[in-house]
């Protein structure tokens, strides 16, 4: 559980999470020395950035937190350690450093948002610059710009020639990923498109 070779470039966000309850207990960072006593002792260690030094979690509350499991994100640029919390995890006496301000208001019926576009453009420029095994994404760039505007083409045929509603829907996800990788392989982004969209509707 805690041999995983980390490769560290200064310092890193580290999320802490209650093993059992799955609640966010605090953010923290690590440097390559927290990491190490970490994975060392089994208990977590953080990186101060404002006293510049590492400290073990309850050196003087006795509120330690041990190590149950611990993940890396996809891009190698952050932690999650799933803890056993003795006592509370914030300095103030509270079980989590989090604590609810609100929710937003809802606007109209609106259900979804705009950002799933940008995340998909993240991930497929990611994908781009950094092949990933066994990643359709990946075989489309390799395939070729050919390949990739023949795909574009199968699918704006299947979504102008589907049937009802719901599959309307389908096919014209399949187009936008299509579309978006294909946009990634010529080097466009998506504020490229909206900048001649605002142009247009300024005439």
């Amino acid at each position: 559980m805690l041999d995983y070779n980390f490769n560290f470039d200064g310092i890193i966000p580290v999320v802490v999470q209650d093993y059992d309850t799955k609640d966010v207990l605090t953010l923290g960072y690590m440097n390559k020395e927290a990491y190490e006593k970490s994975m060392e002792t089994g208990l977590m260690h953080y990186y101060s950035r404002s006293k510049q030094r590492i400290r073990m979690k309850g050196e003087t509350s006795g509120n330690i937190q041990k190590i149950r499991e611990v993940m890396v994100d996809c891009d190698g640029d952050s932690l999650l350690f799933q803890v056993e919390q003795k006592g509370s995890a914030c300095h103030l006496g509270t079980k989590s450093c989090f604590r609810e301000i609100g929710t937003p208001e809802p606007v109209g019926n609106i259900d979804y948002s705009m950002e799933v576009l940008l995340d998909l453009e993240e991930l497929v420029n990611r994908t781009k610059n950094k092949p990933r095994n066994n990643s359709y994404t990946t075989e489309l760039f390799n395939s070729g710009e050919e390949n990739i505007r023949k795909k574009v083409g199968e699918e704006a045929v299947e979504t102008v020639l589907a049937q009802g509603r719901d599959r309307i829907i389908y096919e014209t996800a399949d187009l936008m990923y299509h579309l978006t990788v294909y946009l990634a392989y010529e080097g466009i982004k998506f504020s490229d498109i909206m900048n001649e969209l605002s142009r247009r509707n300024k005439k």
